[in-house]
């Protein structure tokens, strides 16, 4: 099961056979079903799409396989080439462009690839859209042009550079203020794109920067999830160093953890709380934030005199609430940033220049930073997926077991008690069950989360 169909994209492992694996063949239809769909959807004559990708090693072969396609749909392409997420989705609309396209598996291992698809606006399509999109695929009824009306490729690498430009312009981001602060921070790259645009950001901010596997070859040097197990190595450098922190992204940089002085996680949920924090210090508003991501952020909107709302996880399910509620800040309890005044897109250089302001306005350390927030600590696990496993069933049982208790059934089952939290939901982008849960310390949230892991295996008589 390496080929996963959702509202995140296409994703799958490179190599093998087409339908079960992310295959040229595959990459071709729904590259060509999202250029059919988005001719439907502008009702334009001529359309453009940009498309930009991470550093990971199958990204040039999908990116030709990709622009070609499009190209032989007569559409027009601006290819950003190396680029970020974010970048991708500021340069649709600075390009009014129709639509985007980005190849990255986000924080997947190097076997994977994936496509995620852009509107307009730069913001990902909806559940409606994407259900579109695959339908058109599984039909394979495409209609390409004729050689008179093949597209055009434009190339154009600056955008990383005019992304940097975009968040030093933002009016919470005052660059003399963060050059006075004197920061010296360790940035892990993950040898992918975040490796060239955070250092070129924090270089701009006057900040003095220790590049770790800053080098955008595609081969990660551990894997690329932001996680504590994972990052050892920038830990470890922080102290050496002795900088103020540690940076570290995923390979297409929308996700942001920092390190803190002392060598320890800040922890990726706490990015959010301190960028909101910052935020909602200047600018009185509301938060949103998905069903998987810490009360934290609950309790500091509401010590702004805010209100906080949780969506569905997924970043299009978190704008659309951000959108209602008309929040000014949201994003994932992963380390995922979405500031409206830049863009509706999951941002680690936005949230990057957020934090520097907080701590620049601040001063004192990161350690004592995050000792300043509510302590809420989580366990993230998981469970395998195999074939004939019935989630749905699984997922109705566990709600009824706990009926008695705060149930929110809109993502997969969430369990509110009274101490702590239980989110149990299908991933959208691996083969797995997640297990989330939150709590008052680290021993009662891996208990918690371990107690519903065996309900579950019970349940599924595994």
């Amino acid at each position: 099961m390496t080929l996963i169909k959702s509202i995140s994209g296409i994703r799958g492992t490179i190599g093998g056979r087409s339908g079960d694996n992310l295959t040229p063949i595959d990459a071709v239809k729904f590259a060509a079903a999202y250029g059919i769909w988005l001719k439907e959807y502008s009702k334009k004559d001529k359309l453009k799409v940009v498309v930009g990708r991470d550093a990971r090693l199958s990204g040039e072969m999908i990116q030709n396989l990709v622009v070609s396609t499009l190209v032989g749909l007569g559409i027009d392409i601006v290819d950003l080439d190396l680029s970020t997420t974010p970048t991708v989705e500021i340069a649709v609309p600075m390009e009014k462009a129709d639509g985007g396209i980005i190849l990255t598996a986000s924080h997947n291992p190097k076997q994977w690839n994936a496509l995620k698809l852009l509107n307009e606006k730069g913001e990902f399509l909806d559940a409606a859209q994407g259900a579109k999109i695959l339908d058109i695929a599984e039909k394979e009824d495409f209609d390409f042009c004729d050689v008179d009306d093949l597209g055009s490729i434009t190339r154009n690498d600056a955008y990383i550079d005019i992304h940097i430009d975009e968040v030093l312009d933002l009016p919470l981001v005052d660059a003399d203020t963060i050059r006075k602060a004197k920061f010296k921070v360790v940035v892990d790259g993950v040898n992918s794109t975040g490796g060239i645009a955070i250092p070129k950001l924090l270089e701009e901010l006057g900040v003095e920067v220790v590049k770790l596997y800053c080098d955008p070859t595609g081969h990660f040097p551990h894997n690329p999830e932001p996680l504590k197990e994972h990052l050892g190595d920038i830990c470890a450098l922080v102290l050496e160093e002795k900088a103020d922190f540690g940076i570290v992204v995923d390979p297409d940089v929308d996700r942001l953890a920092f390190i803190d002085n002392t060598g320890e996680m800040f922890g990726e949920e706490y990015t959010l709380v301190a960028c909101a924090d910052y935020v909602l210090g200047k600018t009185k508003g509301n938060t949103v934030s998905n069903l998987s991501s810490s009360r934290a952020l609950r309790d500091i909107t509401q010590k702004h005199g805010g209100t906080y709302e949780a969506s569905a996880v997924g970043e299009v399910n978190v704008v659309t609430k951000m959108k209602a509620n008309k929040a000014i800040i949201g994003g994932e309890g992963n380390g995922g940033i979405i500031y409206p005044e830049s863009h509706y897109g999951r941002d680690s250089l936005v949230g990057t220049a957020l934090f520097l302001m907080l701590m620049a306005e601040n001063g004192g350390t990161v350690a004592e930073l995050r000792a300043s927030y509510p302590s809420y600590f989580m366990s993230k696990k998981k469970i395998q997926l195999t074939p004939g496993l019935d989630v749905d069933g699984i997922l109705t049982a566990m709600a009824e077991k706990y009926k008695d208790e705060e149930i929110t059934t809109i993502d997969g089952v969430k369990i509110d008690f009274a101490e702590n939290w239980v989110h149990l939901r299908k991933s959208n982008t691996e083969p797995i069950i997640r297990i989330y849960t939150e709590a008052k310390s680290q021993s009662q949230a891996d208990e918690l989360a371990d107690r519903i892991i065996g309900e579950i295996k019970a349940v599924a008589g595994l």
